[in-house]
């Protein structure tokens, strides 16, 4: 007792020597520990001393003898945590930089003996694989021992770790750190199996990490400390204070290692690649690797056993890697607020849908004996003929379909279609072998791809583009299960109507693209009822739409679609026409229909003319005319003259039922007066107050037909 008083006397005395006098106060604890050589509490004061003073080379030195002598005393792996996290950090403070020298005196079997030791002193898993990663990173020659354990740690820690932040991390750590080292060192023979299991999770990581979406919870970018408060998870009961504080400093370290993550998956994978496939080094570029897959799927029905089964791997890996990656490009272009990062150069969101261009001019109309001489115009009394892509389903199965687009509006347009291209081709390729498909579906199985909306989207656009409409309808029904927003979350102002209107209006395109006509007007309209019109029929729009009227169409072209009111409510306009035209100028009469056509005509004027001439030949064919909701919605100037025209002499003296109950009125006026003068009058009146409209917004007047006559437009189609 009388030893220890004594040394706690002397270690007493030095520290109150330490701020007047710190060399009186070091000859105190030089005595001491001379006194007393076994005694830890002596040399940690001294330790302490040297180390407030940051001199280097002496707290090194003391360091070192304390872990070597007192190796089972805890305040040493305090410390020791203390100096290894600086080694872990990336900060530059003055201290931290001092601890790292610290450490860099010690011996090099003593750096590697500790940071092992103090690997199996943590119990957190987070920060035992990030002391491990150090010391491989520190000493390559102990990934050999260590590396694949590591590996298998962090790639497991899914099964124990729900936080999908914390998953983040761990992901960050196996993919961006451990990963390369394992694949890189020479000494390692790893087996098949895990070398593709390496390589899949690595894509997973880059894959989720550039498809993150913007919500909250899965913010990446910025100070950790800023997103901690937004980030619900992590107050979760079973996580501890030290696993946040890790999942926060991985989640500051991940953006800087995720730059440019294609291309360092593509490193991975030349790495990989070299070790798996002996003698590929792996392609440079997604192209590039395509084609190589391809040249060799076609030696693949001629090999048998592991060479087979090697190939096999590879063609699907790698088709895999090029179907995700140009099916991001293509949806990052038509819908980047779908990403976090992603700048939207093409606003968006776009929409692909039928191309209707030709809804104008598929009607050929001849020259024929009805003539209007006061427009020097000729009718016909020809049959019409048209075809349009509703006439076969899958016209042409999507084989020389051309995506029509204004790449003024959209300037990527060029690397946007090579994306949806490749991606579609790299599809075909892991669906044309029964082999490559089902690893394709176990690797999309594993990734739980049906969850990934972008990723519903491309396949949607692609079925669309192949002309399997009745599949393309279920997947977007599958999509819309997939949009509504999670308890708790919203989604950007905007954007959730956007998205449910970009959903109905390609429903629309496929009904209609089946003959569906009913059904895509019923879509049409629930668009409609959500839009707000424009004040006035953009020039752009229209000149944009008179540019592709001179160019001749198939009729099964597409059209890449801004997902805008201003684009929108004309393309519903247009669709409706084309579901009401086929019906209007059948051999039958149908004046409901036929006078929808007139009415949505008035759109694109003059574009539509010579549709309503032929509208025209068959109201005179046919001797009258009746449709009671003219004057509610037909206010363009040329069509009121003509159908004015239509009453004289000269025109016909064609029977006009266009006023609301004018059937009676024309019994009620022959019953008393034996003629139709009073109707007459009426027409008249209601004539010259119509002309009096002409000026009011078109886009207004027909955005109310929509809305007003929704019921008896759907039940005018069969």
């Amino acid at each position: 007792m009388s030893a220890q008083k004594d040394c706690e006397f002397l270690v007493k005395r030095a520290r109150e020597l330490v701020s007047e006098d710190p060399c009186a106060a070091k000859a105190w604890l030089i005595t001491a520990r001379t006194l007393y050589p076994a005694d830890f509490t002596i040399q940690y004061e001294m330790y302490i001393i040297e180390r407030n003073s940051e001199r280097t080379a002496s707290a090194g030195r003391l360091l070192y003898d304390m872990f070597i002598n007192f190796p089972d005393q805890p305040i040493i792996w305090r410390e020791i945590s203390i100096i290894t996290a600086a080694l872990r950090s990336d900060c530059q403070d003055k201290h931290a930089q001092f601890l790292r020298a610290l450490f860099e005196t010690l011996p090099g079997h003593v750096q590697c003996e500790m940071l092992l030791k103090a690997t199996e002193q943590c119990f957190n898993t987070l920060e035992k694989a990030e002391m491990l990663l150090l010391l491989l990173k520190r000493f390559p020659e102990s990934v050999v021992q260590h590396g694949v354990n590591l590996g298998e740690t962090l790639l497991d820690a899914e099964t124990l770790w729900p936080l999908r932040l914390a998953l983040i991390v761990f992901f960050k750590l196996s993919v961006c750190d451990v990963l390369p080292l394992v694949l890189k060192n020479v000494d390692m023979r790893l087996p098949t199996s895990l070398i593709q299991k390496y390589m899949l999770k690595a894509a997973e990581f880059y894959i989720g990490y550039v498809t993150r979406g913007p919500s909250p919870d899965v913010q990446i970018h910025g100070k950790a400390g800023k997103h901690l408060k937004r980030v619900a998870p992590l107050k979760s009961p079973g996580v501890s204070r030290g696993a946040q504080r890790y999942i926060i400093d991985g989640l500051e370290k991940l953006c800087p290692l995720c730059h440019e993550p294609w291309e360092r998956l593509l490193d991975i994978l030349a790495v990989a690649g070299a070790c798996e496939w002996q003698g590929d080094k792996g392609q440079r570029s997604y192209v590039d690797m395509l084609q190589r897959v391809k040249e060799l799927f076609r030696y693949l029905p001629g090999l048998e056993g592991d060479t087979r089964s090697r190939c096999c791997s590879q063609i699907v890996i790698c088709a895999a890697l090029v179907l995700f990656r140009s099916a991001f490009l293509y949806v990052s272009a038509v819908q980047p607020a779908l990403f976090q990062g992603v700048n939207g150069l093409n606003s968006g969101p776009w929409v692909l849908v039928e191309d209707l261009s030709s809804v104008y001019n598929d009607v050929e109309v001849e020259r024929g004996a009805v003539k209007h001489a006061h427009k020097k115009r000729k009718l016909t009394d020809g049959r019409e003929k048209t075809m349009s892509s509703d006439d076969e389903e899958g016209l042409g199965k999507g084989r020389g379909r051309h995506i029509l687009v204004n790449k003024t509006e959209m300037p990527t347009w060029s690397e946007t279609h090579e994306g949806f291209r490749t991606a579609k081709e790299s599809w075909t390729l892991l669906h044309s072998h029964d082999g490559l498909e089902t690893e394709f579906k176990k690797i999309c199985a594993s990734w739980k791809t049906d969850s990934w909306l972008w990723f519903r989207i491309f396949l949607t656009d692609m079925i669309i583009y192949q002309g399997q409409y009745r599949k393309a309808l279920s997947s977007l029904h599958q999509m819309a299960s997939m949009q509504h927003p999670q308890p708790g979350q919203q989604s950007p102002s905007g954007q959730a109507s956007l998205e449910h209107h970009r959903a109905l209006i390609q429903q629309a395109s496929c009904h209609y693209a089946l003959g569906e006509y009913r059904m895509a007007c019923d879509k049409l309209l629930d668009v409609v009822g959500g839009l707000v019109p424009p004040n006035q029929i953009p020039a752009k729009i229209l000149e944009d739409q008179g540019r592709i009227k001179t160019k001749a169409r198939k009729g099964n072209e597409l059209k890449l679609l801004p997902c805008t009111s201003k684009h929108v409510l004309p393309f519903c306009l247009q669709l409706m026409l084309a579901c009401f035209k086929l019906r209007a100028f059948t051999d039958s009469r149908d004046d409901l229909s036929l006078g929808h056509v007139v009415v949505l005509l008035q759109y694109d004027w003059p574009q539509g003319e010579m549709l309503f001439l032929k509208a025209i030949e068959k109201i005179c064919q046919q001797g009258s005319f009746q449709y009671e909701n003219f004057f509610n919605y037909v206010t363009n100037i040329d069509m009121l003259e003509e159908f004015a025209y239509l009453r004289t002499p000269e025109g016909g003296r064609i029977q006009l039922e266009l006023l609301p109950n004018q059937g009676m009125l024309i019994k009620h006026h022959t019953v008393t007066r034996g003629i139709t003068k009073g109707v007459k009058e009426d027409f008249r009146l209601a004539m010259e107050r119509q002309v009096s409209r002409c000026g009011e917004n078109l886009l207004s007047v027909l955005h109310r037909f929509c809305i007003n006559e929704k019921v008896i437009i759907i039940q005018s189609l069969p």
